[in-house]
């Protein structure tokens, strides 16, 4: 008799661990969709990003920094974000990570480049400007109805 009792406490344990984990674990596909700060957050960051690219081609600011701590953060955002691009199942936050992947590739590529000619920075920074803007109308489609979240 005790070992039945046991065996039924150990499976009612091991069934309250399973759903515990089942809570707390990533499974939904979803980053950026379950709380619309995310959408809001990412729109504010890629929108002023995308205001500094403009900016720096209407004051003609053709600089670009050629360090190596410049490269090594570049490389570190673009494994980061393709690490989320690849973990998310949701199109639109495929979407707004990719597109953030391929900036910080072009951002790290005139990086390391040193011999740059200003009219290549110039298209460059327009270039990165609408990626930014891009990825800023991305992020607010993630701002959408939560409870489409499961079918998505």
């Amino acid at each position: 008799m005790d070992r039945q009792i046991e065996n039924v406490a150990v499976s009612v344990d091991q069934k309250a661990v399973a759903k515990t984990i089942a809570k707390s674990s990533y499974s939904s596909g979803h980053l950026m969709c379950r709380a619309p700060l995310w959408g809001i957050a990412g729109f504010l960051g890629c929108a002023y990003f995308a205001w500094v690219s403009f900016s720096h081609v209407t004051h003609n600011e053709l600089e670009w920094p050629h360090d190596l701590w410049t490269a090594a953060t570049y490389l570190v955002w673009i494994l980061l974000l393709a690490g989320l691009a690849l973990d998310t199942r949701c199109l639109r936050e495929r979407l707004f990570f990719g597109v953030l992947v391929v900036n910080f590739i072009a951002g790290c590529a005139l990086t390391l480049w040193h011999q740059v000619p200003p009219a290549d920075v110039r298209t460059a920074r327009i270039a990165t400007g609408a990626l930014w803007a891009l990825a800023a109308l991305l992020s607010l489609t993630t701002v959408g109805n939560r409870s489409q979240l499961g079918t998505q």
